[in-house]
């Protein structure tokens, strides 16, 4: 099963989803412009905000469909 994360980011109503940790921190390093530090932190913590980020990110993991 795919451990789904949506990546929340301060002025942003739209999620980005993502299938893991592995997708996300490349995104974060080449789309989000993070330093490292800030994308381990985001990762690790599900939260990061300034003075370690320009802006407020959050992890929230998606949760599994109810089975029917």
């Amino acid at each position: 099963m795919i451990g789904w994360l949506d990546l929340l980011t301060e002025g942003d109503t739209h999620p980005r989803r993502f299938d893991g940790p592995e997708s996300l921190r490349p995104y974060l390093l080449r789309i989000e412009r993070l330093l490292e530090a800030a994308a381990d932190a985001l990762i690790e913590d599900g939260h990061v905000a300034p003075p370690l980020a320009r802006r407020e990110y959050r992890l929230r993991p998606l949760a599994p469909a109810s089975p029917q």
